[in-house]
């Protein structure tokens, strides 16, 4: 055993992430966030994610940079034998591979898992899809809202199947991310015991449907009129005040009681048409409307100070203000990072604090193909040879 802890919990593992667009990629930076060596292969065209809008000055698309920080960059061109042979090379030591390709793509590559299962058999495979690697719809390309309509996500959004809204934010992405990382962890502690490698299959609509567990039951008895909502009642929501929207969540009677309180409404807590949640949301036509009239006596972070711990609560607030807000602060979660082409920039650390593992320092998403030499560099490769995959197109 090492006599100084490892920087991170996943310190000396070497992530391959032949990844694009955000489910997948966002994984591996989760990956990279506990230590793990993360290079991010991308081919000569790039991760489309580069392209998309809401751009930082001079550099990458916002969503890019956000999703992709902590890796080592290297462009390769899998579709020429000599870049084929360098990522069969880098397999040789690798400990996870992950790839959100159509599952067609891999096989027809030379980088399935078979394959390089033979190159290394303890290597943890993670193949991230749309649909999974069968089935009807097994080749087709995934995508977050694609997903959230087919699920039923949309519906539940706008509430009912003739509003629907998307959820916004690639909720479906994320949380395969999250999906993802805690996947390959599980396979790597495998691994330990066992010295095997395996195959992990992750889609979205697996996530789709995840997310949703606690929709996604229906007894033999029910129809198809079940309710599937968490019948928390009108009043848990976002409300109008004199000065911005407030949401409040009042789904227990003690919460409720605590609001009429602070809003000088007590006697509605008194009334027995409203003695119970079910009561409350049977009554929402009649109750809203008078909490709401209260509620315009002030302003939404009034209230919130008013509330406090009482009543959970929270004003309605843009992303802007998390950059500075002191409970965000006192947490440590934003970090500051220095871009080769962006500059300075603040953006989101990691999502879970360890005490004594706790990892490197953020840094910038890579450019591409920003550390290629490096990496090949490590891997045997003289200088020569590195100049040569340059020139025959096989490497950015």
């Amino acid at each position: 055993m090492s006599e100084t802890p490892p920087v991170g919990p996943l310190s000396g593992i070497t992530v391959l992430d032949l990844c694009s667009y955000l489910a997948g990629p966002y994984g591996c930076t989760l990956l990279a966030d506990l230590g793990a060596t993360v290079i991010k292969v991308e081919s000569p065209q790039g991760d489309q994610l580069r392209q998309f809008p809401s751009s930082l000055p001079g550099g990458d698309s916002r969503f890019f940079i956000g999703t992709n920080r902590g890796k080592l960059g290297l462009g390769l061109d899998l579709k020429k034998k000599q870049g084929l042979a360098v990522l069969h090379r880098l397999v040789e030591s690798a400990d996870v591979l992950v790839e959100n390709f159509r599952p067609s793509v891999p096989a027809r590559l030379g980088i399935d898992y078979p394959r390089l299962k033979k190159i290394n058999p303890r290597l943890v495979y993670a193949g991230v899809t749309g649909y999974g690697d069968t089935g009807p719809l097994s080749d087709k390309g995934g995508f977050d809202q694609v997903l959230q309509c087919l699920t039923g996500m949309t519906v539940f959004q706008g509430g009912g199947i003739d509003k629907p809204q998307l959820v916004l934010g690639s909720v479906v992405d994320y949380f395969t991310s999250a999906l993802l990382a805690y996947g390959v962890a599980a396979a790597l502690f495998h691994r330990e015991r066992t010295g095997a490698g395996q195959y992990l299959a992750l889609s979205l609509l697996r996530s789709a449907l995840t997310i949703q567990a606690g929709r996604f039951v229906w007894a033999d008895s029910e129809g198809r009129d079940a309710v599937r909502d968490s019948g928390t009642g009108g009043l848990t929501g976002i409300h109008p005040t004199k000065e911005g929207m407030l949401y409040i969540s009042v789904h227990s009677n003690h919460f409720f009681e605590a609001m009429c309180e602070l809003v000088g409404r007590s006697e509605l807590a008194r009334d027995p048409r409203y003695d119970s949640m079910r009561k409350r949301a049977a009554e929402t036509p009649v109750l809203v409307p008078q909490v709401r009239a209260a509620l315009a006596a002030r302003s939404a972070r009034e209230w919130e100070e008013i509330f406090g711990e009482r009543v959970p609560c929270a004003a309605v607030r843009p992303i802007e203000d998390m950059f500075d807000h002191p409970q965000v602060l006192s947490q440590d979660l934003v970090a500051r990072i220095d871009h080769p082409v962006v500059g300075p920039y603040r953006a989101m650390t990691k999502p879970i604090a360890f005490a004594d593992t706790p990892g490197p320092a953020p840094t910038a998403a890579p450019l591409p193909g920003q550390h290629s030499g490096e990496i090949l560099a490590r891997a045997g490769y003289s200088a020569a040879e590195i100049a040569a995959l340059r020139e025959a197109g096989a490497v950015r």
